[in-house]
């Protein structure tokens, strides 16, 4: 019966889109821009159908390609025909920025591989125990890590599924919330960079991937934001769906010292301070040690306050003009008048005219060992003044966040107990490395240091080294000795050759459909669809902000029933063309393409999310109720998406400051 509702809505779907078509297209005249639409209208049926959407684009765009070179010269359509299909194939062949596609889906299944994010989930779970629905939020977060980790939506959906969702079940949390939370946090690495969306929608609009990359970080933030904001709103109003965590789960097991020194005194900051004169049982260099890593959150919230200050009140050097305009303008006034005809005269027979009395000689880089000549009267240049640097003074908003980091730490540390001590030790051992390959790679982007195919292959690097000494510590703690490190030979050997042939397949899917996707552009220009679009859409007179709703309600409508990729190759390139008609920035334009385009991995009945979830969900969890828990989250991105039209530079404020 599900099934049959399923289809049913599909078939709604393609009747109100071929109805349509069968009555407004002219059958008695056919014209080529008829044609085009008509060809775009089959190509969605074919893909809703499930047709392959590289090799339907790229059948369809040679089918109608021949119409129309046989309507110009039938003799020579066939070739013409072969001819585009080679050249397009080219083109995308040629496309350095491809070549990153490979390099990062490669990254995120090593990291996926790496038995990293098992430890980050419990860690996080434990550091939020005290937060309402900490397990939803703590699986929100997890999602948005692993996003910045790797770009592929499938792999965290059903790695969460397995992680959180059986846990989640287990607290006694609500179905309908817990598939919510894992698809909906799985999805933000649509637009949390390094997105593959945003490299596919770089390339299809010839905007750079670092600009976009740059602008999507504060909108995947706000989002990943809202989603938590409205689990804990959630679980405040009704906390039977997300019941607070038992006392056992919460519990840490803690090590021989801290149970030494948790009987002097419940804080650990203080109890490792005593313990550095002498405590028994406990190694004074253990107690450093620790001591240092208890202080490493006031260290980082140091440093980062000083890197800020520094920035913001670095010197301006000031160069004063005064007096240079007027000496040079008069130098130069007197060059031009007296050394006119000179100096080329000079140089092309050596001599120099002589000097008239009362007039000196200054020597001049252009004429070599030529003269110019220039009277007493005109004034020696003026010296440039030396530059002043004036040290700015800091701006209030450096003072409250300085006010927030000092109040920050004062909370860490009145509630740095043993417990949040290793609990902040697991974080170190699960958070901390990620962290350090995501800032190595996305960092080494944004500042520009390095290309985003340069970065991927860093990335790739460091997804093998994190696999590898992860994998190795699992090995070594039950098998300690060079077992161990067989051990890990032979599963990495798995793990890259399981990794490859995933980055294969996934970038044969990508490649293949910017082929289909570049003849079926080319065949849709060529019979003019472009153009009868662009005359519909400039004829009804609309202002950019009504044109920007106009085009993410469409794209909106269309996640329904088709995939983001079907999406960004079939109809962007319908889309940008129009963009400087209407004075709409191509990379904001892409913020909220990729935005609007988390609706196609969470809206039915395509919804991929759902059906990942399902496939490693417990049997008792059904279809009908994963989507009913995508719904709330789907209105929450409605609302991020709102929040980006009004406020355009959540999305333009970093790339405008780092790249303008």
């Amino acid at each position: 019966m599900k099934m049959r509702k399923e289809l049913w809505f599909g078939f709604t779907i393609m009747a109100l889109l071929v109805i349509p078509v069968i009555v407004l297209t002219p059958w008695t005249n056919l014209t080529n821009g008829s044609l085009g639409l008509l060809m775009l209208a089959l190509d969605v049926v074919a893909i809703m159908l499930g047709f392959p959407t590289a090799f339907t684009l790229m059948g369809m765009g040679v089918a109608f390609s021949w119409f129309f070179y046989r309507s110009v010269d039938p003799d020579l359509a066939v070739r013409q025909v072969l001819d585009l299909m080679v050249q397009r194939a080219y083109g995308v062949m040629s496309n350095d920025v491809l070549i990153a596609v490979p390099l990062f889906v490669f990254m995120g299944y090593l990291v996926e591989r790496a038995a990293l994010i098992e430890r980050l989930f419990k860690s996080l779970h434990l550091a939020m125990s005290r937060v309402p629905g900490s397990l939803a939020v703590a699986t929100i977060v997890t999602c948005a890590i692993f996003a910045t980790a790797t770009g592929i939506v499938g792999a965290v959906v059903t790695l969460m599924g397995l992680l959180a969702m059986p846990a989640m079940l287990r607290a006694g949390y609500n179905t309908k919330i817990a598939a919510g939370a894992v698809t909906a946090g799985g999805c933000l690495g649509i637009l949390i960079p390094p997105s593959v969306l945003l490299i596919v929608y770089g390339a299809t609009a010839g905007v750079s991937v670092v600009q976009l990359y740059a602008g999507a970080f504060f909108p995947g933030l706000l989002l990943a934001g809202l989603y938590v904001g409205y689990v804990i709103v959630l679980a405040l109003i009704k906390p039977k769906l997300m019941p607070p965590l038992p006392e056992s789960e919460r519990h840490v097991e803690l090590p021989a010292f801290a149970q030494a020194l948790s009987g002097r005194g419940r804080n650990a900051l203080l109890g490792l301070t005593r313990a550095l004169g002498g405590a028994p049982g406990v190694p004074m260099r253990t107690a450093a040690g620790q001591l240092v890593m208890s202080l490493l959150p006031a260290l980082a919230i140091a440093g980062l306050l000083a890197f800020t200050y520094s920035a913001v009140t670095a010197p301006v050097v000031q160069d004063s003009t005064a007096g240079l305009i007027e000496a040079g303008g008069s130098f130069a006034a007197d060059v031009k008048e007296e050394s006119a005809g000179l100096i080329g005269a000079a140089e092309s027979t050596g001599l120099q005219e002589p000097v008239a009395e009362g007039e000196k000689r200054v020597p001049t880089q252009e004429s070599g060992p030529a003269a110019a000549v220039i009277t007493d009267a005109a004034p020696a240049p003026a010296a440039a003044p030396a530059p002043e640097a004036v040290r700015q003074a800091a701006p209030i908003w450096f003072w409250v966040m300085f006010g927030i980091g000092a109040a920050l730490l004062v909370i860490i540390y009145a509630l740095w107990s043993w417990q949040r001590l290793e609990i902040f030790k697991m974080l170190l051992g699960s958070f901390f490395p990620l962290a350090i390959m995501i800032i190595a790679v996305l960092g080494s982007i944004v500042f520009g240091l390095a290309t985003p195919t340069e970065a991927a292959a860093v990335g790739a690097l460091g997804g093998f080294v994190l696999a590898a000494a992860y994998r190795f510590i699992a090995h070594y703690r039950g098998n300690p000795g060079f077992g161990a490190v067989g051990m890990t030979v032979k599963e990495l050997g798995v793990i890259v050759k399981d990794s490859s042939f995933l980055t294969a397949k996934t970038t044969a899917m990508v490649c293949w459909l910017f082929v289909g996707s570049a003849i079926f552009s080319a065949a849709f220009a060529l019979l003019g669809g472009q153009e009868i679009i662009e005359h519909w859409v400039l004829s009804l007179g609309l202002t950019p902000v009504q044109f920007l709703i106009l085009a993410q309600c469409i794209i909106f409508i269309l996640g329904w029933p088709l995939e983001w990729t079907e999406i960004i190759v079939i109809f962007m390139p319908i889309f940008i063309p129009l963009l400087p008609k209407f004075g709409v920035d191509p990379l904001f334009f892409g913020l909220l393409v990729a935005l609007n385009l988390q609706t196609a991995f969470l809206s039915p009945p395509v919804a991929m999310a759902a059906f990942y979830l399902k496939g490693v969900a417990p049997p008792h969890v059904t279809l009908n109720q994963i989507f009913a828990g995508m719904l709330p989250f789907m209105g929450i991105q409605v609302v991020a998406l709102i929040l980006l039209y009004q406020f355009p530079a959540i999305g333009l404020w970093l790339p405008q400051v780092l790249y303008k």
